[in-house]
Parts: C-alpha cells; structure tokens; sequence
C-alpha cells in the first residue's frame, strides 16, 4: 500500500516534467497531438479488448469453465484503460502496454505472480462458492 501512495504522489510529477521535456524537444502541439493521439488508439483498443476479453469469459462460463486467464486480462484491461485516460505520456504508454495483447501477455506472469504471493501471505481470500 505504501508504494501505491508513492506512486500516486510521484506520478503527477513526473508526467509533468516529462511533458515539459517533450514540449521542449519536439514543441507544444507535436505533444498534444501525442497526448491526445496515443489517448484516442488507447481508448479505442481498450474497448475493443474489453469487449472480447467479456465474450471470452461469458463463453467459459456457459460451458462451466473458471475464466481465470480472462479475469486477468480484464484487470490489466481496467488498469490499462484508467491510464489512458489520464493526462501524460508515460501514463498513456503503460496503459497502452496493459491493453495491448502482446505486451499484456508478456506481464500476465508477472501479475499472477504477485497475486499468487499475496494469497501466500493470506492477504488475499479467494471464497468459491458451490
């Protein structure tokens, strides 16, 4: 939890300087274009990725299997997607990474790890209803 403060007080700051640097480097609306380009692709395959992560889950659930491998899709779709929809250019590459199927499926095993390690440490309770 201390490193979730951490990273959201120092997030804001460094998207700002970064934006100051790019503003710098490449100008003011060569930036904003970024901003709001790399913002409308995100957004655009955020949904469409959420959509078909749900029809996946939906199908496994109609034939009685666990969507596990979806429902980590779906988190690192929802975290992705709440990225892209903030300001900046690093937050926008991270969103960008999380939704994008490749560089999500590269992640997967790290998110699971750490999911795995928080139920180890019984931070986490999975209740399976029956």
């Amino acid at each position: 939890m201390k490193y979730f403060l951490l990273f959201i007080i120092a997030m804001p700051i460094i998207e700002i300087i970064v934006l100051l640097l790019s503003g710098n480097l490449i100008g003011f609306w060569p930036t904003l274009f970024l901003i709001v380009t790399t913002g409308l692709i995100g957004v655009f395959l955020a949904k469409r990725q959420g959509m078909e992560t749900w029809r996946k889950a939906q199908g496994q659930l109609r034939h009685g299997i666990m969507p596990g491998n979806e429902i980590i899709d779906g988190i690192c779709i929802f975290i992705g997607s709440a990225l892209l929809l903030s300001p900046g250019l690093i937050s926008d590459v991270l969103g960008l990474i999380l939704v994008f199927p490749p560089t999500r499926n590269l992640l997967k095993p790290i998110v699971i790890r750490f999911m795995m390690n928080r139920m180890n440490k019984g931070k986490v309770t999975i209740i399976q209803h029956k």
